[in-house]
């Protein structure tokens, strides 16, 4: 279980807190959805919880123990917005090797297969991919560090229509091996899921009722 407790977020520069006494709990088998409009703070939470900053008061705890952020880093994979905007492999293959001292085929293919790209052409570049399989194989790179919590920044952002339904389900599937934490501006894409629902809002963290599948 990830569990956050009075988390408070104030840059030197800023008038007013980011992120003011923020408590969240995420368990592993349910997505959280967080939303809040742009500029909410949502991904300084993510920030926060990934270990990639530090708050300046709470705790931010794993199996109910406090965690440095450098522990944060290894248990967590972030998938910011447009995470193909930051492919730096000339192929599928490399993107995927990046990072890692040794990399075997099998557990490529088992990556790629939990992400649906089972087949796909390890010499081909991922700017040749479509918008659908950039997103799965960024989620793939997330993947292979085996992390127990994984944080989606807006991850059907840009997807076609005709995409996102394909990613969410997605998403729901690994969701039940981890915990996930999805940050978003647009909850009503997620009604779907029925899962717990939280609003960041002036700092503040609010719980909602999970959201009710749209009527057909």
């Amino acid at each position: 279980m990830l569990k956050l407790i009075d988390v408070h977020v104030q840059p030197a520069t800023a008038e007013k807190p980011i992120l003011n006494g923020i408590n969240l709990q995420a368990s592993r088998g349910q997505p959280l959805l967080i939303s809040g409009a742009s500029g909410s703070g949502k991904t300084t939470l993510l920030e926060v919880i990934s270990g990639l900053s530090n708050p300046q008061r709470g705790a931010i705890c794993w199996q109910g123990e406090p965690l440095t952020a450098r522990q944060r880093r290894w248990i967590t994979g972030v998938l910011f917005q447009f995470p193909e905007r930051h492919f730096l492999g000339l192929n599928v293959s490399q993107e995927l090797k990046l990072g890692h001292r040794r990399l075997s085929s099998d557990e490529q293919n088992r990556v790629l297969d939990q992400v649906g790209l089972r087949g796909i052409d390890g010499r081909q570049a991922p700017e040749r991919l479509s918008g659908g399989q950039q997103r799965r194989l960024a989620l793939a790179v997330q993947l292979l560090r085996q992390p127990e919590v994984l944080l989606l920044d807006e991850p059907t952002a840009g997807l076609d229509w005709s995409v996102r339904t394909d990613v969410l389900e997605l998403l729901l599937e690994l969701s039940r091996e981890r915990v996930m934490v999805v940050v978003t501006h647009e909850p009503a894409l997620f009604a779907p899921w029925q899962c717990p629902h939280c609003r960041l809002q002036e700092g503040k963290l609010r719980t909602l009722s999970p959201l009710a599948p749209a009527e057909s």
